[in-house]
């Protein structure tokens, strides 16, 4: 990937599919001027992605397609990404899984951050299962996005404690403060 100088940016897509809170936390940092990347697109799956109102917020442009055809889906994208100079995806609450094929061809890096201590607890549900396993620590792991589910090369993680209290709700709202510190921090270790 090529090193952003001086006060050039790194053009960044985010993808969502829900609430859009790591959205909104990037956009915050790449306002600053020590992070070295922009949030040019938001993409998302689902029209009903409550996180596309940030699009008219921030006015960053957004794209919402439908997963019905896989091929055809990954063409589109792909070209909506080669004519805005996309060179970073991150994933953030992106319920879909991107093809091989798709990974393969995204001529940048793809980034995922998943609630959880990978390689532990991979795909859904994170919460209740580390509750359930009664395990100490709970946290959040930057990743590079692989064919493989939630298995790409980790960037950074954060852990936390999980007290006897916690269930799987106030677990999350823990966990996705630490979410917000360091997805930037990650995106800022791969592209200085």
């Amino acid at each position: 990937m090529r090193k952003s100088i001086g006060p050039k940016k790194i053009k960044t897509a985010v993808f969502i599919s829900g609430k859009g809170s790591n959205l909104k936390n990037l956009i915050k940092f790449a306002k600053n001027k020590r992070y070295p990347f922009s949030v040019d697109l938001i993409f998302s799956n689902t029209k009903k992605a409550k996180g596309l109102r940030y699009s008219k917020i921030y006015k960053i442009k957004k794209k919402v397609i439908c997963y019905d055809k896989k091929i055809k889906t990954d063409k589109k994208i792909l070209k909506i990404l080669t004519q805005k100079k996309i060179k970073l995806i991150c994933l953030a609450g992106f319920m879909k899984i991107l093809s091989k094929n798709f990974i393969k061809k995204f001529q940048g890096e793809i980034i995922n951050i998943h609630p959880s201590l990978l390689p532990k607890y991979k795909g859904l549900n994170t919460h209740i299962r580390a509750i359930k396993n009664k395990e100490k620590f709970a946290g959040c792991t930057v990743h590079y996005v692989t064919s493989k589910l939630d298995s790409g090369k980790i960037i950074l993680q954060k852990r936390v404690k999980i007290s006897k209290k916690d269930n799987h709700f106030s677990l999350a709202k823990k966990v996705l403060k630490i979410e917000h510190l360091i997805y930037p921090a990650a995106i800022k270790k791969i592209l200085n």
